[in-house]
């Protein structure tokens, strides 16, 4: 056993106990302890005493009182109080008083010896049964005073040990009995002046235990210079692992150790602060600092925001728990430096945001995407809000007394402009809905350097579009709400319609307005060149575009079908008649409407075929269009 806590040569053992002075002492109580009484009080405890004595050549010096009988430990205890208090009672001059005095301090220090072995013995042996996992999950800190009061514990000595309900398992009766035991030692020790031993001994093995614990989680203290020089992927592990650490810490390592102080040393406000504050407080100030040296460590990927933000709701979820555990003054280096490390996540992901706005505005690419097809700065944008808006509420706290920048620099177009997501509007609502405009505001700038108007108009269709579809299968749909997506989805469909009008104005003007008005053979010829001239042109030009959204692709086929191969075919059916013989025909009409119609199918999914096994099928039907680059 450790010389400190059981040597004889410790000064705690050479201490006496002075007795109050005589006017202190209540006649009334001095009458209660005759002289009988005394010798009795001391007789019996001198032949407990000595069959327990630690430095005694006998079986007492190998075992565990408490473990070979918990009755005669309760007597022993009991011995021990009944003693300490007839030593307030006897008189420290000359005489047989003082004679018994001093043999009572004798016999007193060989129980705090037995007393403190028994104490170490009981922490450093049940080491499994007291670890802090296995004392939270059976207890919630309800109070401070008694964490077991469900199993009927009376921790006085004369109520012997509290009962154990039948529903504990083994395991739970054994924890149990060993809080219960330690308890009693530290009431006893206390009550007798010894808590300074006691409370070295029950430091030293708990906070091997917490330290161990903080240890194998993967928690150590890392200065800012170690995590600069980390790859990302070697620092988001030891994130991933702080994450899992926290839960631990929280769900049984803190809170099962705060249980244990409070109940063995419930007998002591102060005693079971300076115990808890002495065991925890280096490993927690470690733990919560980690999110902070992370949060001021040089810049890292986009995706570092969302590391930021699962360890931010680490704390912030837990803070309650937070201040319940670490509520003593002692403690309140753990709760600050747990509020720091808040602060500081907040400002990294605040940078983080002000960073992904501005990389959407300094985007350097100038022309649209061949095709018209989606810009890799919407799909890479809308992923990252798409993630953002799975933590809205998270965000909500950190954005919620972050104005918005200054309005001097507004939008390079004011096409998109902002809209009223509801009274008031949440932070985070507003904040991304300004992302969102500034996304759609560069892409209406990029559009602009595009020469062809038809493409121009069908990349803002699809990478709207693109944008809709996002907020619709995300939480977005429910920050940003309806009348967003109503009004976006309205200006889709302004951008189909414009797209339209540019890349099939030609065909739909090379119709006749009445397509059933009577006109000349000569007329008739004229108008089904220019319309084969005009359609064959307009379908080589836009077979290269994409519409990667099933649903805009064929919202787009189906109205240029009816403005369209609805005209065409009531214009070929009134004057078919009027081109002549069947070599007239095949030199004048290289189109029927259902030709239209098969070519329309084809457009806009690049695949290099028909888009269809029905438009396949009729190919072999449709004249032939060479490719004008053959041509």
């Amino acid at each position: 056993m450790r010389s400190l806590c059981f040597s004889p040569e410790t000064p705690s053992f050479r201490r006496s106990v002075s007795p109050p002075s005589r006017a202190s002492m209540s006649i009334k109580h001095r009458r209660g302890f005759s002289e009988l009484s005394v010798e009795q009080t001391i007789a019996a405890s001198a032949a407990l005493f000595a069959k327990w004595d630690i430095e005694r050549p006998s079986y007492a010096r190998v075992t565990s009182l408490f473990y070979e009988s918990k009755g005669e430990a309760v007597n022993f205890i009991r011995s021990v109080n009944d003693l300490h208090k007839i030593m307030h009672f006897l008189p420290n001059d000359r005489g047989s008083g003082s004679e018994k005095l001093a043999q009572a301090q004798r016999l007193l220090q060989i129980a705090m010896k037995r007393l403190q072995k028994e104490f170490y013995q009981i922490l450093s042996m049940n080491r499994a049964h007291l670890d802090p996992e296995s004392v939270s999950t059976r207890s919630s800190r309800t109070s401070t005073q008694s964490s077991f009061s469900d199993y009927d514990y009376d921790a006085s000595p004369d109520s012997g040990i509290g009962a154990v309900g039948d529903s504990i398992s083994e395991v739970k009766e054994v924890s149990f009995m060993a809080m219960s035991d330690l308890k009693l030692i530290a009431d006893c020790m206390i009550s007798c002046g010894y808590a300074k031993e006691c409370v070295q001994i029950y430091n030293s093995i708990r906070k091997s235990i917490i330290d161990e614990g903080i240890y194998k989680l993967g928690i150590e203290k890392l200065r800012s210079s170690q995590i600069n020089k980390m790859e990302w992927d070697v620092l988001n592990l030891k994130i991933k692992d702080w994450l899992e650490a926290m839960k631990i810490s929280m769900r049984t390592l803190f809170t099962g150790e705060r249980i244990l102080c409070d109940f063995v040393f419930s007998s002591s406000d102060s005693i079971r602060e300076s115990c808890f504050s002495e065991i925890t407080k280096e490993g927690a100030v470690t733990l919560f600092g980690f999110p902070e040296v992370v949060a001021k460590a040089k810049k890292s990927p986009p995706g570092k925001i969302f590391s930021l933000l699962a360890m931010y709701a680490a704390i912030s979820d837990n803070w309650q728990e937070i201040e319940t555990i670490f509520s003593f003054d002692s403690t309140s280096a753990v709760r600050s430096q747990a509020l720091n490390s808040l602060t500081r996540l907040s400002d990294a992901v605040r940078s983080l945001l002000s960073d992904f706005e501005s990389t959407i505005r300094k985007d350097s690419s100038k022309s649209m995407v061949p095709g018209g097809g989606l810009h890799p700065l919407t799909v890479y944008s809308m992923k990252y809000l798409t993630f953002l808006a799975d933590h809205s509420n998270i965000l909500t706290d950190i954005v919620s007394n972050w104005p918005l920048p200054a309005k001097s620099s507004p939008p390079e177009s004011y096409l998109y402009s902002p809209v009223s997501i509801g009274s008031p509007a949440s932070a985070i609502s507003v904040r991304i809905s300004r992302l969102i405009l500034v996304l759609l505001c560069k892409l209406d700038s990029k559009a602009k350097h595009c020469k062809d108007a038809a493409v121009s108009n069908l990349c803002l269709a699809n990478n709207l579009q693109h944008v809709i579809s996002a907020v619709h299968k995300s939480n977005l749909r429910y920050l940003l709400g309806q009348v967003w997506i109503a009004k976006h989805e309205a200006m889709v469909n302004q951008f189909a319609e414009n797209y339209e009008r540019v890349a099939f104005g030609n065909v739909f003007a090379s119709l006749p307005k009445n397509p059933t008005a009577p006109m000349t053979p000569a007329e008739a010829k004229e108008c089904f060149r220019k319309f084969n001239v005009s359609f064959e042109a307009a379908y080589w030009k836009q077979i290269s575009m994409v519409v990667p959204d099933s649903k805009l692709r064929d919202q787009i086929k189906a109205s240029i079908g009816r403005k369209l191969v609805a005209v065409y075919r009531k214009f070929f059916d009134n004057h078919i008649s009027a081109i002549g013989d069947e070599k007239s025909v095949t030199l004048f009409i290289r189109f029927f409407p259902e030709d239209v119609g098969n070519y329309l199918s084809d457009l806009f999914i690049r695949t290099g075929g028909s888009g269809s096994s029905s438009s396949s099928s009729s190919k072999s039907h449709r004249p032939h269009l060479q490719s004008p680059s053959k041509a």
